[in-house]
Order: C-alpha cells, then structure tokens, then sequence
C-alpha cells in the first residue's frame, strides 16, 4: 500500500508517497523576492494553494497501487498553542482526500515529519520504539530534545535546550542576504564558505543547554562593515553556529546520557557544521534532500500509524 504525505511549511510545499519498499516525492520552494528575508503567512497560502495540485500531479501521475492513507503536517511542533496558517493548506488537502477517497488521515507535527524523515534517511528506524536526543535545527527551529515514543504523536519530545533569541537558520539566511545571496541563503553561504582559508574558533553564547544567536547576527554585520572578505564572514557565521551546537550537544548528553544522536532539519544539511559535530560525536544525519522540508517524513508516519507500527 502508498502512504500520502502532504506537508506545507514556510518555505516549500512538499508531498510524498511512501510504501513498503520506497518513497518518491516532489518538492518546491516558495518563491521569495530578491533582497527579502522571509515571506508573510498570507503569502505562503498563497503560494501553497498555487502550487500543491501541481506537485500532486506529478507524484501521482506514476503511482502504482492505491492509496490506504493521507497524512499531513498540520502544525509546527506537538506542544499547546503550536499554529502557522501555512499548514492549513496542507491538512485541508489531506482532509478532502481522506473524505473523498474513504480512507483514514493523520495530522502530524512537522517537526515530528522531520525526524521521521531522518530515520528513514539513516535507516535507523528501531529508534521509534526507543529514546533518542534529536536536534531539529532550521530557520524555524533550533531545540535539542529527548525523544521517547508516544502512542498519539509518535515522538515525544522533552525540550533539553532552544535558542533565546534567533534561529540557526534565521542567522544564516540573513548573514547571506547582507552578502546579496538568495533567500533562503543556506547552500549558497555554504558554498562561499567553502571560499575561506581562514580557520574561527569563535567565543559564542551557551548557558545550560539554551543558546543565543542575535550576537552573531550583529559580529558578522560588523565584518562587512569592516571590509572582511565575504568568504570569511560566512567561514565565521558557520563555524559560530557550529560551535553552538556542539555546545548544545554536550549538555544535551550531559542532561540525557549516552543515547543515540539524530540531527536534523534544513541547517543540518551544512557540510561544514556536519564535519564539526561527526568530529566529536557518532550521530547520524538526514541526507541533504531529507534534511529540508520534506513530506517523506509524514508519509512514512502515515504508512507506520496505518500499519499498526507505531
């Protein structure tokens, strides 16, 4: 049987079919103007309402099989109050299908989509059934969790640490637009990077397990000011995130003991943080394709929450 995954985050609009043996999945980035840090939820609906069917034509035009169940990312994370009106363009989608189709639907977070994404993408899926500490580190999100299962949202997550003040992704994106990169400026400030011979060792903000990220913002508006290379800002603007998290991950460690360590979400996808981390500790990663807003995730817990698996 396929799974049907439908996830609309801020960002990108994505779907999913997920089976026994393999996944497929279409995936586009909302469009944001040049120079813009970001995009209104009213726009993002948009977007979202202007792109899914055609995603959705796409994915189902080679399906094979039918399709038992429809999930969707309804909102960002399992805690109260937890809303964007992003989501709602999604789990509309799967209400409708599931209604029309006579098939059941699940709601999910997207965080939750995230880290099943990760564990299909690392194939370490015997984590659904035990604890593990996962990082989800995007422009959205930047938390260090104790992951246990739970029998209604699958992962239930303990908060061991958050970022005060700005995301990981959030910093980067607008370290990037200074530079004149394209929103979202991830893979392009990993790319000038790359550029820099330079070698930071940065001094950055850790206090117990939380972190604070508004200071690199202003360090690095501060080199451009003062004529530093662009290769080196974004050198610096990675290894401070870098660092920060392998601040993170030591008390996470600390607080939780030696369990295993998932990371995940768009930022995650970085090589040069990877780099940093694996240095120190055997944790696994999402791929770059699954490390970013994705639907495999929500069509994998679809198909296990239909099978009776989690």
């Amino acid at each position: 049987m396929n799974a049907l995954g439908i996830d609309t985050s801020n960002y990108t609009t994505s779907c999913a079919l997920y089976g026994a043996e393999a996944f497929r999945h279409e995936r586009r980035l909302l469009p944001v103007k040049p120079g813009e840090r970001g995009i209104r939820q009213s726009d993002a609906v948009f977007h979202h309402t202007q792109q899914l069917p055609a995603l959705m034509e796409s994915l189902l035009a080679d399906a094979h099989g039918q399709i038992e169940a429809v999930g969707a990312s309804a909102r960002p994370r399992d805690v109260e109050g937890s809303y964007m009106p992003c989501f709602t363009v999604g789990s509309g989608a799967a209400r409708s299908i599931a209604a029309a189709l006579g098939i059941p639907v699940y709601l999910f977070s997207h965080q939750a989509g995230h880290l099943a994404a990760a564990l299909v993408s690392t194939g370490r899926t015997e984590l659904l059934r035990q604890p593990f500490i996962a990082f989800h580190v995007s422009g959205g999100t930047t938390e260090a969790l104790l992951v246990r299962p739970d029998d209604q949202t699958v992962f239930s997550c303990e908060l061991l640490g958050a970022t005060e003040d700005l995301n990981a992704g959030q910093v980067i994106d607008r370290t990037g637009v200074r530079l004149g990169l394209q929103f979202p400026c991830g893979p392009e400030l990993e790319k000038l990077a790359a550029q820099s011979t330079r070698d930071f060792h940065p001094k950055v903000c850790v206090r117990g397990g939380n972190c604070s990220l508004s200071g690199l913002e202003n360090q690095c508006g501060a080199m451009l000011a003062n004529g530093e290379a662009p290769a080196d800002i974004a050198r610096y603007c990675l290894s401070f995130v870098a660092e920060t998290l392998l601040r993170m991950t030591k008390h996470a460690v600390e607080a939780a003991g030696d369990l295993p360590l998932l990371f995940a979400g768009g930022v995650m996808s970085n090589q040069l943080i990877r780099a940093a981390i694996l240095n120190a500790y055997p944790a696994y990663f999402a791929s770059p394709a699954l490390s970013c807003d994705n639907a495999v995730g929500v069509a994998a817990l679809t198909y296990w929450k239909k099978e009776g698996a989690v």
